[in-house]
């Protein structure tokens, strides 16, 4: 077992190694655009604990093959051929329904917002759904949102093969439980408290695990500094710039 290591990492470095915690080998998964932190967990995945996975990363050429722009991707996932997607959401509810579409009523927002981009169709698609946000705030974390872009909770009426499970955020991780159906707290960030998290969220959690997010490891973070970041500075310069100058 690779020991955590003591030296100091940023938020976004450890959301991006619990992510790549969640690919598994030999499986296929797929980013989607405007996610650089999912997609750097994905590389990370690659060059570790998953060699054997198949990655398809928008914006990167060297892992989007398809000529007939997104039409070939929308069709392999209803084909049943990606294995886990990354999905965000200006709202997270506790349902786990996801909103990109609109902050406040769809006739008169407040805010209007880029839209799902296939949300809708992989959220029902793809057999597993992994959640993830830049911010942990009860603004984000909604009890209800405003506008449904993908439906988290099981619809009888519905076909899909599978849903979220998890959602990655810069205070914890949390499981999501289609059952009954809600979120359990699975883990706090190292320094965040339980407090801290129910303040910053709308909605109460099932369950509550006082246990502690595993930090990078060096390894991780040697990979994540290193090769991960010449690669996905080829999709996201800003972001690597920002992050790791």
């Amino acid at each position: 077992m690779r020991e955590a290591c003591e030296c100091p990492y940023k938020g976004e470095e450890l959301m991006m190694a619990v992510i790549a915690r969640q690919v598994w080998e030999g499986e296929r998964v797929a980013v989607g655009t405007l996610s650089p932190i999912p997609a750097a967990g994905v590389l990370l995945a690659l060059m570790s604990r998953a060699p054997g996975a198949e990655a398809f990363i928008w914006f990167l050429p060297d892992y989007w093959p398809f000529t007939e722009g997104v039409k070939e991707f929308f069709d392999m996932c209803q084909r049943g051929d990606v294995d886990l997607f990354f999905l965000g959401g200006a709202q997270i509810d506790a349902g786990a329904s996801t909103n990109l579409h609109c902050i406040g009523p769809w006739d008169s927002p407040k805010v209007r917002l880029p839209g799902g981009a296939g949300t809708g169709t992989l959220y029902c698609t793809v057999p597993r759904i992994v959640l993830f946000s830049e911010v942990h705030s009860k603004r984000t974390f909604v009890e209800k949102v405003d506008f449904i872009t993908g439906g988290g909770c099981p619809d009888p009426h519905v076909y899909r093969r599978g849903g979220p499970t998890l959602c990655v955020t810069p205070l914890a991780v949390m499981s999501f439980d289609a059952k009954t159906p809600g979120w359990e707290l699975s883990s706090r960030h190292p320094g965040v408290s339980l407090p801290k998290i129910r303040e910053n969220t709308a909605f109460s959690f099932l369950r509550e695990r006082d246990a502690e997010t595993s930090p990078p490891t060096g390894e991780e973070l040697e990979l994540l500094r290193g090769p991960v970041k010449e690669k996905l500075s080829r999709a996201y310069p800003f972001f690597v710039k920002k992050l790791w100058g």
